[in-house]
């Protein structure tokens, strides 16, 4: 997974093996076995890559599709810190039953329809 997304990235700047390997100060053989799975990175050089192509080390390793460096503990954050959203939180345990049973349904229908 490594090597295939590495490539592509490469590829999609325009880059030889040579220029992304003086890029992030390895070799040309370097990046090659990278690519086709003959040599893995070390951690250090693992961060580097991500940080060249702007992308996450999950994203690299296969871990994740998302090519985002937002991990989803920042995502939740910008969620959370939302006043919108903090004023429905704050307001949505005084709701009575009755509401929030057709809050419930109002959600099941949302997510069937995403489906």
């Amino acid at each position: 997974m490594l090597g295939e997304r590495l490539k592509e990235l490469r590829l999609e700047r325009k880059l030889t093996q040579e220029q992304l390997g003086k890029g992030i100060n390895v070799t040309k053989v370097s990046i090659s076995g990278y690519e086709n799975g003959n040599r893995t990175p070390d951690t250090e050089t693992l961060q580097k890559i991500a940080d060249y192509f702007n992308v996450s080390t999950d994203y690299l390793l296969g871990r994740s599709d998302n090519r985002s460096r937002v991990n989803s503990d920042e995502e939740f954050k910008n969620i959370i810190n939302d006043p919108e959203l903090e004023r429905w939180f704050k307001e949505l345990p005084k709701s009575d039953e009755d509401d929030l049973r057709k809050l419930k349904k109002m959600w099941e229908i949302i997510k069937n329809e995403e489906n």
